[in-house]
């Protein structure tokens, strides 16, 4: 039985940016204020990540330039790994390099074979302050990463080359959310 409240039950779901939204390229300011807006916005994070899918958000992904993010999100042997992280900063970040499919709320539909390191170890704090250090493997590692990317304006598809990138643009330029003025080069 469980004795806590659910992350996000208590949140509200907050419209999605995507892509072509300035929000997601301007790179995101340190948490400053550990109080009850802050809590908000991480229950608000879980709500919309939930309510989208998804397995991981920042929260420029909602549009505040902040530097947070939420996960929920299974390793490769299946084990589940939930919690936020203010303020994150990677710790380590190695292993093999492996290709494996990746997607984002902010570019629904679209999946590419991205690169990304198969450890990682990011360390920062809990919306009260606590320090926190996460170690990821697998595909948990990749969400670790995805979600530190966006928290300085990147994405996954600036990790992409060659025919993988030009394909991942035509099909952003063919979506029906994609901006009026074409996808970014």
């Amino acid at each position: 039985m469980r004795h806590g409240v659910i992350p996000g039950s208590r949140g509200a779901v907050r419209p999605l940016r995507l892509f072509g939204d300035p929000a997601l390229r301007a790179p995101c300011e340190a948490v400053t204020a550990f109080d009850a807006e802050l809590a908000r916005l991480i229950e608000d994070m879980y709500a919309t990540m939930y309510a989208a899918h998804g397995v991981g958000l920042a929260a420029n992904q909602i549009g505040v330039g902040l530097r947070v993010f939420v996960f929920d999100c299974p390793d490769d042997e299946d084990r589940r790994h939930l919690g936020h992280v203010v303020n994150p900063r990677p710790a380590a970040a190695d292993g093999v390099t492996v290709r494996g499919p990746e997607g984002c709320l902010s570019l629904p539909g679209l999946e590419a074979g991205t690169p990304r390191y198969d450890h990682v170890v990011i360390e920062g704090v809990t919306m009260t302050g606590e320090p926190v250090r996460i170690e990821g493997t697998g595909f948990f590692a990749r969400c670790l990463q995805h979600e530190s990317d966006h928290l300085d304006g990147g994405l996954f598809i600036d990790r992409l080359a060659g025919l993988r990138r030009r394909r991942a643009l035509r099909a952003i330029r063919r979506a029906p959310w994609a901006p009026s003025a074409g996808a970014e080069e």
